[in-house]
């Protein structure tokens, strides 16, 4: 802490903030130790937050990795009886490799207090004290501390401001691109909260102030926001539905082992002794027969039950996400934490900001309307009017900002910005022979500023600018085209003044006064004979793209409201033209409002809800939650650091790229372009991915019914092993790794838009996926069945030892009837060909699996249990693995005709 007493401040004519200061006498050591202990130190609080570790462990406990993990303990005891160690090796890399992806995107979501403290960390402030003025880290600073503030600092606390004023830039605290001005309240208890309040992380843009501290660390307005990023969120949409298919496929996995060894002991028992009860008895009796055949039905009946877990699907999830995330980022949509692309999927109900992403988050004039007519600014300074002269000067002379070097507006505040940069280049230079005599910078109180100036033609005058309300009431007269004045109708000029705020446009007032005006006039506001120059509309101009991707976003079952600070008019008129405002959304309610409604009477008018103006920081938290107790999937948008807690909270949070760090690191997805349409894009991604979730498991349980049903069957019709444990590997290879590659490069389809969002807790396993896998899988262990029983398909293969000639083109049929159902899975249109060019992908990882699985026939030997196979035979064997294709097409019919209209 550095420390200067107080004969070492500069002084000059005039007292500034800080002079004046010395007249409030700081805290001594003893003070700041008692508040220190009173109140707390200027720190935020860190929640206690698990390790690495234990989210490790955490995730263990996901509804999949959890039969995962069980189907691993029953494959490491069979594994010592029948050294099946593939498929155990198999299932535990699947469960370190989704536990740790799991892990390493949540262990990220930590970032956003971490980005509150940084800011902090490093950073000091001046502080007023007993000694003299102190330059202390912001963690020293203290409830009743006077700080000191200049341009260009950032505020360390909460306070109010005591002496001077100051232009603060709030936007990252209420999302809104306004700068705020405000003026010291002193002591006054009338004084209005907003005008004298300043809050810790805001910077200040301009003038100079004391504020005195009043709330540090936890209890500043950040430092509620910091305990709220920190809190835990409830389970995505796709964590809640995989615990759901656990479930199913635990129930089907129990019941398939206990047929399959019902069915094992009813052969050995009851077929094998030819249903002779002498022999039945024999074989009951004879204890050491009896112990080895119920420990090989028990064996059968948990090697179904390995076989029925989709071991894959963890690791599918991970590459369908991982392959979407790359995609999405050339649609301007950066995705932070994966499960958050399924949830954009079922989003039904989206709030967002409106500065910045509805509109292009900048002020720009349009029209200025004079007493009599209206031009837009091009058109005006295009035409021979007098009034040009006069309006360059006003714009260019009252005003803090000024041109930088590259042309480009810099300083002032954001309406100044907005008219110097509307002013053509050739009239910048009209204010060249102005000489300013003085200023009187704007006030918002007044709502005005004023300068005097001396014209290029000898003419003293002073330039007014402000708000229409303030100003017009001093104008009885009006500047015309040709130099003179004409009596104005004030009437009539306030009927078009509001008419354009209603339609959502902010005015400002230009007028002079010929002669000019004392200051103190100017300043009490006792001056008269003013001369209305225009009026300036100025707006944050809607998005060209809003209103298209509104609509898109509405015709896909999805909700929008708006939430903004801006006026209830003004707010109404922006949602209008974006449609957001509709006959079926008809509300517009305002903070105040709101805070007056019980949760009860909002969920009731959620439905109806488009607008929130006046929204407080707080309001986007509560609406969140109240709609998630409504089991609603809520998207939020946000750029501030107050955005942060509701960002965090929701479903699926959309930060926008532009935004701060606080809101980035909270948000899910970032939006890189601030724009809605991306989000349109990023709803479309998140649906295409839960489909082809949906695909996946769909090909990958068809799969296991047949290998579970042909493994049932295969006994009864004197066939022991179907296929090897070699082969198995070839064939888990293709249900785990390769069907989740193909399916992950599935393109997104505008269809999908088309449909309504599925609710948080909608069941991955669907009716259709259940028609799909009983009746496909069903056809499919039918045809494996014929092949290997009937005679007339026996007669056309070659005999050989051990029959391996059938058995090879049997592990060809399995596989190539594997291929053609992941063509049946892909699309649940009639054509299964139907956007096949667009995702070569698959097309290249079928082929490389025919290419393999013909090496593997013609090269596979001993190891794989084959032999080279004739043209005639391979040819039969791939024409009846292609009747797997209009099986499908017979089922989709079907379906259609039973009046059926659900798909993926």
């Amino acid at each position: 802490m550095m420390c200067i007493n107080q004969q070492t401040l500069p002084k000059n004519g005039s007292s500034t903030p800080q002079e004046e200061c010395a007249a409030l006498r700081g805290l001594n050591d003893k003070q700041i130790e008692s508040s220190r202990e009173k109140h707390g130190a200027n720190r935020m609080t860190k929640a206690e937050q698990r390790g690495f570790w234990s989210h490790f462990f955490s995730n263990l406990g996901d509804p999949v990795i959890r039969i995962l993990l069980a189907a691993l303990a029953l494959n490491l005891l069979l594994m010592f009886r029948e050294s099946d160690w593939v498929e155990t090796v198999g299932i535990a890399v699947s469960v370190l490799l989704a536990t740790l992806i799991s892990t390493l995107s949540e262990t990220g979501s930590e970032k956003a207090f971490a980005r509150l403290q940084a800011q902090s960390a490093q950073s000091f402030c001046r502080v007023r004290r007993a000694s003299g003025v102190c330059v202390v880290p912001w963690e020293e600073v203290v409830v009743g501390d006077f700080v000191l503030l200049g341009a260009g600092e950032n505020i360390p606390a909460d306070g109010v401001l005591l002496q001077g004023a100051v232009r603060v830039d709030q936007t990252a605290m209420t999302g809104e691109s306004r700068e705020v001005q405000k003026h010291a309240g002193g002591e006054r208890r009338d004084a209005p909260d907003d005008a004298v309040s300043l809050y810790r992380g805001c910077a200040v843009l301009s003038g100079e102030g004391v504020m005195r501290v009043s709330r540090v660390g936890d209890a500043t307005f950040l430092g509620g926001i910091s305990r709220e990023v920190q809190q835990q969120t409830r389970e995505s949409p796709l964590r809640l539905r995989l615990a759901k298919l656990a479930g199913q496929i635990s129930v089907v996995g129990y019941v398939a082992a206990a047929l399959v060894a019902a069915a094992y002991l009813f052969h050995a028992f009851l077929i094998d002794s030819g249903f002779s009860r002498e022999i039945m008895l024999l074989k009951l009796s004879d204890f050491p027969y009896l112990l080895s055949t119920l420990l090989h039905a028990l064996t059968l009946g948990l090697t179904v039950i390995v076989v029925a877990v989709p071991e894959g699907l963890p690791m599918m999830i991970a590459v369908v996400l991982s392959a979407n995330t790359r995609r999405m980022v050339r649609d301007h949509v950066l995705v932070r934490k994966p499960a958050g692309i399924e949830a954009a999927g079922s989003m039904n109900l989206l709030f967002t900001d409106k500065t910045g992403t509805l509109t292009a988050g900048r002020l720009s004039v349009g029209t200025l309307v004079f007493a009599e007519e209206e031009f837009s600014v091009a058109a005006f300074f295009s035409r021979k009017d007098t009034r040009g002269a006069l309006l360059a000067a006003s714009v260019l002379c009252n005003a803090t900002a000024q041109y930088g070097q590259d042309g480009v507006p810099v300083g002032g505040n954001a309406t100044e910005r907005a008219l110097l940069a509307a002013l053509p280049d050739a009239h910048r230079a009209d204010a060249a022979g102005v000489r300013v005599l003085d200023r009187l910078p704007f006030d918002s109180a007044r709502k005005y500023s004023a300068t005097t100036v001396l014209l290029a033609d000898g003419r003293r005058m002073t330039l007014l600018k402000g708000a229409p309300e303030r100003l017009l009431r001093y104008t009885d007269r009006a500047f015309d085209g040709r130099g003179s004045t004409v009596p104005l109708d004030r009437t009539a000029m306030e009927r078009r003044i509001h008419s354009r705020t209603e339609s959502g446009e902010r005015l400002l007032l230009l007028a002079a006064i010929p002669g000019g005006a004392s200051p103190a006039a100017i300043e009490a506001g006792r001056f008269e004979g003013a001369v209305l120059l225009c009026a300036v509309t100025l707006a944050d101009r809607l998005r060209p793209e809003v209103p298209g991707a509104v609509a898109r976003l509405q015709g896909a079952g999805v909700q929008v409201v708006m939430i903004t600070g801006d006026s209830r008019e003004t707010a109404a008129a922006i949602a209008a033209q974006c449609g957001i405002l509709n006959a079926k959304q008809p509300r517009v309610v305002t903070g105040e409002e709101l805070a007056l409604l019980s949760d009860l009477e909002l969920r009731t008018l959620l439905p109806q809800l488009a607008v929130v103006a006046r929204a407080l920081p707080t309001d986007k938290s509560r609406l969140v939650r109240v709609a998630q107790e409504e089991d609603r999937v809520v998207g939020m948008t946000g750029d501030g650091i107050n955005d942060a807690p509701a960002l965090r909270r929701a479903d699926i949070g959309f930060a926008m790229g532009s935004g701060s760090d606080v809101a980035k690191d909270a948000g899910d997805i970032l939006i890189l372009d601030d724009n809605l349409a991306s989000i349109v894009r990023a709803v479309l991604y998140g649906r295409n991915i839960f489909k082809s979730i949906r695909k996946f498991i769909t090909l990958q349980l068809t799969m296991n019914f047949c290998a579970v049903g042909i493994s049932m069957i295969g006994p009864f019709i004197g066939v022991d092993a179907p296929v090897t444990v070699v082969q198995m590997l070839w064939i888990n290879l293709i249900m785990d790794t390769l069907g989740g590659l193909a399916f992950a490069g599935e393109p997104p389809l505008l269809s999908c838009l088309s449909e309504p969002p599925k609710r948080r807790d909608t069941p991955i396993l669907c009716r259709y996926m259940i028609d799909q896998i009983v009746l496909l899988g069903g056809y499919t262990v039918a045809l494996f069945v014929f092949f290997l029983k009937m005679p007339t398909v026996e007669a056309q293969f070659r005999e050989s030892a051990g029959d391996v000639c059938r058995l090879t083109a049997f592990f060809a049929l399995f596989i190539f009837a594997s291929v053609f159902n992941c063509f049946n899975t892909r699309s649940d249109r009639l054509n299964p060909l139907s956007g096949l060019l667009r995702n070569r992908p698959f097309l290249v990882i079928m082929a490389a699996i025919l290419a393999v699985q013909l090496l593997f026939v013609y090269l596979g030997g001993s190891v794989l249990r084959t032999v080279p196979l004739l043209p005639g035979e391979l040819g039969l064997t791939a024409a009846m693995a292609l009747s797997v294709l209009p099986a499908e097409e017979l089922r989709k019919l079907l379906w259609r005709w039973r009046g059926h209209t659900d798909r993926y």
